[in-house]
């Protein structure tokens, strides 16, 4: 079989559509696709499909899928012409999404959209999508780089990705068992994540920052992706009355949407402020915006990326265990009777 390229007409090229650094592009990411390989893949890039084989001794496995984006924080990455790490971004708000119910990413395909190809740039993109699978502990099988001028202008470009994990009926955690008295405990953030950038990008305008690197940089630093050390603490506790009974990964809405997204009727998420380090940042942000409280735990994550539900009993063990695995755990809370979000100081 041959192995030569095919031939590379000039009437798409014209059209604005560069086939030829579309094949640059696909050998340039392969190395950073081999690099995220784990069991079940089979198969290469290249197909029509990715493919790959669920885990064997599962006994009633249940497919648990995600798909997001970065939104509008890709503005920034482009301002500052950063690419390397948008693509953790990408992966950390699907992947994290998937282990919220207990399931282990097992694959993750993303799709590229820009105006014009630049084998370079895309290289960078999908080395950050290969790191954050590492990261993730899933492989990324597949994707599509999509040309596309007249539609996208200049050097923009969009991503999305999907992911999907599986995990035992068993082992589903669905908040279900959640109680009056449990505790939360958070998982600190590494900043401002993925959420809120259309109110960040115009904090920005407002006050003349737009050119200031030092906070851009702050804002680009990438999603922390939390999948190894929850599957570690299921590993270690389980599920169920005794174990982790819910949990929450603080994407759009901020706190006040996501919270309470794991908890029966009924039941309300008490925070505590004060209990866990609020990054500089998010003071900036407020001050910047003259914000108030409900603006800014209604849109970002202020800290906490990832809040789980656990016994009481328990809470000071998982504490402990966390810390441990090298996260930032905190005791933030409490499950009381009611509806949301409460909290029982303003935040300072």
């Amino acid at each position: 079989m041959s192995t030569a390229k095919p031939p590379v007409g000039q009437a798409y090229k014209e059209a604005g559509v560069d086939i030829a650094a579309g094949y640059e592009a696909v050998q340039r990411m392969t190395s950073h696709v081999e690099s995220t390989k784990r069991p079940g893949v089979m198969g290469g890039i290249g197909g029509f499909g990715g493919l790959f084989a669920l885990p064997e001794g599962l006994q009633q496995p249940v497919l648990v899928s995600g798909t997001d984006g970065v939104g509008t924080k890709l503005r920034l990455a482009l301002e500052l012409d950063v690419h390397d790490t948008i693509g953790q971004d990408l992966v950390a708000m699907c992947a994290n999404d998937v282990v919220v119910q207990g399931a282990e990413p097992l694959f993750f395909l993303d799709y590229l959209a820009t105006a014009k190809l630049e084998p370079q740039r895309v290289e960078r993109i999908v080395a950050g999508i290969a790191a954050g699978c590492r990261m993730a502990g899933c492989a990324l099988i597949g994707g599509e780089t999509a040309e596309m001028p007249g539609f996208y202008h200049d050097d923009d470009y969009d991503l999305a990705g999907f992911c999907v994990g599986v995990v035992e009926r068993s082992q589903l955690v669905d908040g279900s068992q959640i109680q009056p008295g449990d505790a939360l405990i958070g998982l600190g953030s590494s900043g401002v994540h993925s959420n809120g950038f259309s109110l960040v990008r115009k904090l920005l305008r407002d006050t003349g920052h737009t050119q200031d690197k030092e906070l851009l940089q702050t804002l680009l630093t990438p999603t922390t992706i939390y999948v190894k050390p929850v599957l570690e603490l299921l590993q270690r506790w389980g599920t169920g009355a005794q174990g982790i009974k819910g949990m929450a990964h603080i994407t759009g809405g901020g706190l006040v949407e996501n919270i309470p997204r794991m908890l029966p009727q009924g039941l309300a998420a008490q925070l505590h402020w004060g209990s866990w380090p609020v990054p500089e940042i998010f003071r900036w942000l407020q001050e910047a915006g003259d914000l108030s409280s409900a603006d800014m735990i209604s849109t970002f994550n202020m800290g906490l990326g990832f809040v789980l539900a656990v016994p009481q009993t328990q809470a000071t063990a998982i504490l402990d265990d966390l810390a441990e695995m090298g996260t930032a755990p905190y005791l933030v809370g409490t499950i009381v009777s009611g509806e949301g979000l409460l909290w029982k100081e303003p935040m300072q």
